[in-house]
């Protein structure tokens, strides 16, 4: 059997990796995530998230509604009706369509975000991202944690395999939440359209307004998983210790 030779300088540097991944992983559950949970738990408790009255986080909308048009002739020319039937033999049309409403431009230039749903957002995001990234040292951790494969005396590797797929499951939850701060952005933009082109429409100015409410009762909830997984990884991780750090005892030896 051939053996399988590691270059000495190489290992060296794996093995300082290995002794950083490690003082890292293990200041991050004794010291970072209790403190980071508490820092959540305050921020739950600041007047910014605890707003009574969601009509203060509505953002207004300027629009001027135009005036109505008055058509004394209802007949489209046939320069109208050749540019329909190009667009239904496009595929950008069915008969029933209609040609596309006119943008009106909006006053300041540029139809602003909701300023206190983007100053929230702000300062969530970087804990989403916090979290994903302390998440991903301390899994590396876990992992290189995990003894080679043997059989018999694995319950102490199952615990490691269960901590690293409950940390794989909260970095995928967090990614989701950035997720969704991108839909809430995507969908607000659409609505936004149809009002510039739709202004008279009320419904679509309503929608906007459910769709700010709904935004930040989500982030709220966000910053409070947050606070969550913090809570629930320290816990978990601090209880099984011992078999996370030496997965197979040697009490088999004194057996013998």
């Amino acid at each position: 059997m051939s053996s399988f030779k590691v270059d000495r300088d190489l290992k060296t540097k794996v093995d300082t990796f290995r002794e950083q991944i490690t003082g890292e992983a293990e200041n991050l559950v004794a010291d970072f995530f209790p403190k980071k949970l508490l820092e959540l738990d305050s921020f739950l408790k600041e007047s910014i998230l605890n707003v009574a009255d969601l009509k203060e986080i509505h953002s207004e909308i300027n629009i001027k509604v135009p005036d109505p048009i008055i058509l004394n002739n209802i007949h489209d020319g046939p320069d109208v009706q050749n540019a329909r039937k190009r667009k239904m033999e496009d595929g950008l049309c069915d008969e029933n369509c209609q040609d596309d409403p006119k943008v009106f431009v909006m006053s300041g230039g540029m139809m602003k975000s909701n300023g206190q749903l983007v100053d929230l957002i702000e300062r969530v995001k970087p804990e989403i991202r916090t979290l994903i990234e302390k998440c991903n040292t301390v899994k590396m951790w876990v992992q290189l944690l995990i003894p080679r494969i043997e059989d018999g005396n694995n319950f102490g590797v199952s615990i490691q395999e269960e901590t690293v797929a409950e940390l794989r499951t909260v970095e995928g939850e967090a990614a989701s939440y950035l997720d969704q701060i991108s839909r809430y952005y995507i969908t607000r933009a659409k609505l936004v359209s149809k009002i510039t082109k739709y202004p008279h429409v009320e419904d679509y100015q309503r929608t906007v307004t459910e769709i700010d409410e709904k935004e930040y009762i989500s982030l709220k909830i966000i910053v409070s998983e947050l606070r969550n997984q913090y809570v629930t990884l320290h816990d978990m991780i601090l209880k099984n210790i011992e078999k996370i750090k030496r997965p197979r005892s040697s009490n088999n030896e004194a057996l013998y």
